[in-house]
């Protein structure tokens, strides 16, 4: 062992496990920022202590390893709301906060409150370290646990106001880096013979079978067995959220995505089938539609990683617990053995309602896809941007209307795409870019997100400046937050005086203010212009933010019941 103060070893560890950016709202592990500079670590102060959280999940989430960030004591309970969305994401990020010694605790202390509820609400492991000499047990488990299983956040709560008790100390410590946790996922099991034959009798058995994937299939890399197990058996294949860049939207098997975010004709696929396949994909309110989807008496099966998730939310005729690509890769494997569909033309009759019903609900939108209206429609602008994505992009969407169109209206056209989303708070898509991009520096990074969730963040713009993080911000500017606009006009019996300051916001000019900040902007109220605006906002060496003036009517559609 070495002696060497508690500072010196959480560097040490963070870049042994390849960490490369800091995310953190002062002050906090103070003695730790010199050490991590002489290591090449970025640190990344934010103006707040929740976008330093989803700055954190941002990078974890485009790097598939772990993420660190941090604040003191009295910015701690506001970096655990933060982690909200990693949580629900399964985004593995290890949040470290100050706290006051114990003699201080209980006694009304200065800006002092519990930290163990809030922080247990959002994390797998959540737990205080005490002394410098405790630092490598906790730290590796964080690690630990952030990473295995259904990865999620984990906490440590150091001793000191901003961690100081712990970063200062010195004892005897070891460096070691556990080399399976510094990517996702650390191991790989495998399902159990038996039940991968069951599952694949169940399937060939089935006369209406489809597939959901969800992000299972994202963190474990398995784009290409579910590909290939979806044309061994002949399944379309519907993908969750966080799976959606995962199987082509050109495929003849492609559904789109289901559930509340969703195409009509995912949910009228799963309505009408007679087994789904949860492949990767927690089985919770948004994919099935608050659960109406599958409709009840469907045979459901699933695989996921983690076994108690196996059957959470449906009776599952067969559970594999297994990692999603080994999962997939055995039943490719054992496939030729059990035999495709046992009844094929009752399977192409199959495929054939699935894409009648994906292609009148292409159709059905195609006059929106393609309108010239001004303002732009948000449908119009969705098509623009599957058109001039890059290959090799990472699109982050927020939430509400912004997770709609992007579930419905945007397709992915590479496999080299990457999407991923909010998984719960209104403007999270924003600060999380800079970290998607900390984490892919050579990739375009863009975020589609409307003029209500920049509002919360648009400070963080910046942070991206002084950092270098230079991401594309589409915002679609409606100055309001139409999502909510039929709620208000029902409530007040139509659109009268006092129902509009309800959901109306005020007419912004994002890009004139992205200039006053040190980034790039552009305003775009044609269709035809933003094509240009995105390559000069991809050009621009600094953040940049495109404000696509839209039509406040385009409403994103509900979902099929």
């Amino acid at each position: 062992m070495t002696q060497m103060s508690g500072a010196k070893f959480l560097a040490e560890t963070m870049h042994g496990y390849g960490v490369s950016h800091f995310f953190f709202m002062p002050v906090i592990v103070a003695d730790a920022m010199p050490e991590m500079e002489r290591l090449g670590i970025t640190r990344v102060m934010a103006h707040s202590e929740k976008p330093a959280a989803y700055m954190a999940d941002g990078y974890a989430r485009a790097s598939r390893s772990v993420a660190f960030c941090g604040a003191q004591s009295v910015g701690a309970n506001n970096l655990a709301a933060g982690l909200q969305d990693a949580y629900l994401a399964s985004s593995p990020v290890v949040a470290l906060t100050g706290r006051l010694p114990q003699e201080l605790q209980d006694r009304w202390a200065y800006q002092e409150v519990d930290h163990a509820s809030p922080f247990s609400a959002v994390t797998k492991y959540s737990s205080r370290v005490n002394s410098t000499d405790q630092v490598p047990m906790f730290l590796r488990q964080a690690i630990r646990e952030a990473t295995t299983g259904t990865p999620g956040p984990a906490h440590l709560d150091l001793a000191g106001i901003a961690g100081g008790d712990i970063s200062t100390g010195e004892a005897d410590l070891d460096v070691v880096i556990e080399e399976q946790f510094t990517s996702l996922p650390p191991f790989r099991p495998e399902p159990d013979s038996a039940s991968v034959n069951a599952a694949l009798g169940e399937l060939s058995r089935a006369a209406r079978p489809v597939i959901v994937a969800g992000g299972g299939v994202t963190s474990s890399g398995a784009r290409k067995e579910l590909i290939a197990l979806a044309e061994r058996l002949n399944i379309p294949v519907a993908t969750a959220l966080n799976a959606k860049a995962m199987f082509p939207a050109d495929h003849p098997l492609a559904v789109g995505v289901p559930g509340a975010y969703s195409r009509a004709c995912a949910n009228q696929v799963l309505a009408e089938a007679d087994l789904v396949f949860f492949v990767g994909s927690h089985t919770g309110g948004q994919v099935t539609n608050d659960w109406k989807l599958p409709r009840a008496g469907t045979r459901v099966l699933q695989l996921d990683i983690n076994a108690v998730e196996l059957g959470r939310s449906f009776p599952i005729s067969v559970g594999l617990q297994a990692d999603v690509r080994a999962g997939l890769q055995k039943m490719l494997d054992t496939s030729g053995e059990v035999g495709t569909a046992s009844d094929e033309q009752q399977r192409a009759t199959w495929i054939g309602r699935v894409q009648q019903l994906v292609g009148d609900w292409k159709a059905s939108v195609d006059d929106l896809w393609n309108s010239d209206d001004e303002p732009m429609r948000t449908e119009r602008l969705c098509k623009e941007l599957t058109e001039l994505l890059p290959s090799d992009s990472i699109l982050l969407s927020d939430t509400g209307h912004s997770g709609i169109w992007t579930g419905t209206m945007i397709d992915f056209k590479s496999p080299d795409q990457s999407f991923i989303r909010c998984a719960g708070s209104l403007g999270w898509a924003f600060p999380a870019a800079f970290g998607a991009k900390a984490a892919a520096p050579d990739r375009p990074v863009i975020t589609f997100a409307g003029d209500g969730a920049l509002w919360y963040h648009f400070m963080e713009l910046d942070t991206g400046v002084r950092y270098g993080l230079n991401t594309v911000t589409v915002v679609n500017n409606n100055a309001s937050l139409n999502q909510e606009r039929d709620l208000n006009e029902r409530n007040y019996g139509g659109p009268l005086p006092g129902s509009d300051e309800l959901w109306k916001l005020t007419e912004t000019d994002f890009a004139a203010m992205s200039e006053q900040m040190g980034g790039f902007g552009i305003t775009v109220t044609k269709p035809g212009d933003f094509e240009g605006a995105l390559d000069q906002a991809l050009n621009a060496g600094k953040p940049a933010v495109i404000d696509v003036k839209t039509n406040i009517d385009s409403i994103a559609p509900a979902a099929w019941n």
